[in-house]
């Protein structure tokens, strides 16, 4: 008998403590992340990501009392991933635009990013122009490349290639396949520490602001905004943002400026 009353202790417990486990693990926040972008985001040999949003996503789990469970996906996953609400957020340096924003939510903006032209050490590319008449190459679905295609006519290039990964867009690149590479000028001259041979020929400012996009009309989405702008406030972005960027950011930008979420590209 006493057996019997032990074992189902003990089966309760196990089961308790697996509901307990269940419980915490359905309150984790799902975060679907491009593996391949640093510094913004990065899947390590061991498995884990690390990067400059990823610090900030793991800053926002803490502030909600749960954690962050980061998946790595291709980037046009991504907004499948976001629009259907198999995950909570979606990291990856990520531009906001109006189209974007009929389908999905976004936070306020935490970087104003800009665009690089990305070439072989010894081109000639040394600005928007010096495309013209070459094969230039971005990532599927990304901002570089819509804004690529709507400057088709204007810039003349001879032949757009698209890929689904930065990594063969820059061997591609390295290798000749194409003349130009257009992508996020910081994770270009990031890629460019670690691949010889390759440098930034120009920079292209665009305005563009950087934000977590979520599911539409995410119940989440006014708590994590408030988070970014306390964020703001305390000076952890600031830390964030000099962590991976080496410098502290301007006074002004929006990487410590506390904004609205946005309701335009605007």
């Amino acid at each position: 008998m006493k057996m019997t009353r032990r074992t189902g202790i003990v089966a309760g417990l196990m089961l308790g403590l697996s509901l307990s486990t269940a419980a915490f693990a359905q309150d984790a926040l799902r975060v679907g992340a491009y593996p391949a972008n640093p510094p913004w985001e990065n899947k390590t040999e061991a498995g884990t990501f690390e990067g400059f949003e990823v610090d900030i996503v793991n800053e926002i789990a803490r502030r909600m009392g749960t954690t962050a469970n980061i998946d790595g996906m291709d980037f046009k996953a991504l907004f499948v991933a976001s629009a259907s609400g198999r995950v909570d957020m979606v990291i990856s340096s990520l531009t906001i635009t109006n189209e974007r924003l009929e389908s999905q939510s976004f936070t306020q903006p935490y970087f104003q990013g800009a665009l690089g032209i990305g070439v072989k050490d010894g081109s000639d590319i040394v600005s928007v122009e010096g495309l013209k008449g070459k094969v230039v190459g971005s990532v599927a679905t990304s901002f570089p490349e819509n804004w690529l295609k709507e400057r088709e006519a204007e810039i003349g290039y001879a032949e757009y290639k698209s890929y689904d990964t930065t990594s063969n867009m820059l061997t591609d690149l390295l290798n000749g396949r194409i003349d130009a590479a257009v992508n996020d000028v910081v994770g270009l001259r990031y890629a460019f520490t670690q691949m010889k041979g390759l440098t930034v020929g120009a920079e292209i400012v665009t305005g563009e602001k950087f934000a977590m996009m979520m599911p539409k009309g995410s119940d989440k989405l006014e708590q994590v905004n408030q988070i970014l702008s306390d964020m703001k406030s305390d000076g952890t972005m600031a830390a964030i943002y000099e962590k991976w960027m080496g410098v502290a950011p301007a006074a002004d930008s929006y990487t410590v400026t506390p904004m609205p979420m946005p309701t335009s590209a605007d």
